[in-house]
């Protein structure tokens, strides 16, 4: 979804066209799997940052393109709404000083952005949903100045009939809300986290992610309010999923298979199996033709972009055009700082890496419904969650973090070669914060409870302490701010 369109107007022939090019380079990606032809190197890292900007009043501020045009800089693109942004980072070898390099560079980054977005009348603020966001506020005029958004409005209602999307999100409170556009998608804002793979252990490094989404969503959780509701520990989770119900084939938008969701099942021998389920079970969004070589899959990768598993595989190619797979982990949701962000990310890769050297694989520790419902379960509840790991012991998430997932993310760090005072500099911001039970919706709730729901007041104070980048287990008490 990250490259534009030419046109928003489509014909049947379209339809079925988009699909028989998705199906010749899904046929060809798993030529090349077999030839050996993509690119096997060490893991690299990679991010991408989803931002929020924000006015005076610490309202939406839908001006990304003031923004952009002040930046100046490919690392930056538009998202859905004209007040939310993306930064990426360059990629980086899963090795040494990797976590300190590129929290350096994001320092960077950040700071060049936030003086742009000054330029622009605002300020620039990560977080998962924003506190002061309003239902008003998601409406086409604020839908950013692109063909690709506009299209995917126009064939998610066709596949809906033009049933209205609905949300229904039992948390701490309900909210329901119908809405009439997918603007609803630009409530939520994630730290993407990448890992470029070998193909030959893709498949590997896909299941594990699914079964490290429960504790990675859980200490990560940081979007805890939605229209003044109190609902999930992280609430983008059921939002995402709602704001573009979308089925696949067999009745379009309740077919068996959602376009947002936590996949169907482990992949068993290869990645490319997630895109024959592509091709097999989504009918195309955006037919559109792409005039470029089949060998740089353009269809197969823009089919893919309408699909958003929490875990992603994707198809890129390195400088010398050969191609590569990367998983695309989606769970984390901005904020509340970097330094936050950078410390989940290495807990991450050191989990995965460790449960994909696991005897017996990582989908040997659980099946996936197990690793599904911890997954919703660790959503829902965050550092309060109890989940089933492995099969057959249920426990709390934050015993099982703290004494099993911790020192083995500590080793896969290791097996991976990253520099031992980098591990330990990030993975004891992950042990603190779950020590404390302090993710960024534990303190955004202890604040709402301390300052009577006042959105704009978190706002501020999370801006604040971002300026400082200060993990968010050692922010003052809520009740000490403001």
């Amino acid at each position: 979804m990250g490259q534009e369109i030419n046109t928003t107007r489509f014909k049947d022939r379209d339809f079925q066209n988009f699909r028989q090019r998705v199906a010749e380079e899904t046929r060809l990606a798993r030529d090349l799997e077999a030839a050996g032809r993509f690119d096997d190197r060490h893991p690299v890292a990679g991010f991408e940052i989803e931002a929020w900007l924000v006015d005076a009043e610490r309202q939406p501020a839908p001006v990304n393109n003031a923004f952009l045009d002040a930046f100046h800089s490919p690392l930056a693109t538009p998202e859905l709404a004209r007040f939310n942004v993306e930064l990426n980072t360059e990629a980086h070898g899963l090795r040494g000083t990797v976590f300190s390099d590129l929290h350096r560079e994001m320092t960077k980054t950040w700071t060049t952005a936030r003086d742009a977005a000054h330029r622009a009348g605002a300020e620039l603020l990560l977080t998962g949903i924003l506190p002061t966001l309003r239902a008003e506020h998601l409406c086409l005029e604020n839908m950013s100045d692109m063909k690709r958004y506009r299209a995917l409005n126009e064939q998610v209602f066709r596949s809906r009939e033009g049933r209205p999307l609905k949300l229904d999100i039992v948390g701490r409170e309900h909210l329901h809300h119908e809405h009439h556009d997918v603007m609803l998608e630009a409530a939520t804002t994630s730290f993407q986290i990448h890992i470029q793979t070998p193909v030959p252990v893709a498949h590997k490094v896909y299941n594990a992610s699914i079964l490290a989404s429960a504790p990675v969503v859980a200490l990560s959780a940081n979007s805890p309010f939605l229209f003044g509701h109190d609902l999930w520990d992280e609430t983008r989770i059921p939002v995402f999923e709602q704001s573009v119900e979308v089925g696949g084939y067999r009745e379009a938008a309740r077919g068996p298979l959602r376009r947002v969701s936590f996949g169907s099942g482990f992949a068993r021998e290869s990645i490319l199996e997630c895109f024959e389920e592509n091709l097999e079970h989504f009918p195309p969004l955006l037919p559109i033709r792409i005039d470029e070589p089949v060998d740089r899959f353009p269809h197969l990768r823009l089919h893919n972009g309408t699909i958003w598993r929490w875990n992603r595989p994707l198809i890129g190619f390195d400088e010398h055009g050969r191609p590569h797979v990367r998983i695309e982990h989606r769970v984390v949701p901005a904020g509340p700082t970097l330094a936050d962000s950078i410390a989940t990310a290495a807990f991450y890769y050191g989990l995965v890496e460790e449960l994909v050297n696991t005897p017996g694989g990582p989908e040997g520790l659980m099946d996936f419904s197990r690793a599904r419902d911890n997954f919703y379960e660790s959503a829902r509840l965050g550092l309060g969650a109890h989940v089933e790991w492995p099969a057959g012991t249920r426990r709390p998430i934050r015993d099982l973090i703290l004494n099993e997932l911790l020192p083995r993310a500590r080793a896969g760090l290791a097996r991976l070669g990253i520099d031992e005072n980098d591990s330990t500099r990030y993975l004891d911001i992950v042990e603190a914060r779950v020590e404390q039970a302090r993710n960024g919706a534990a303190w955004a709730r202890s604040f709402m409870a301390a300052h009577g729901r006042d959105g704009r007041a978190l706002v501020d104070t999370y801006l604040a302490h971002q300026l400082t980048d200060t993990p968010v287990h050692d922010w003052p008490p809520a009740e000490d701010t403001c």
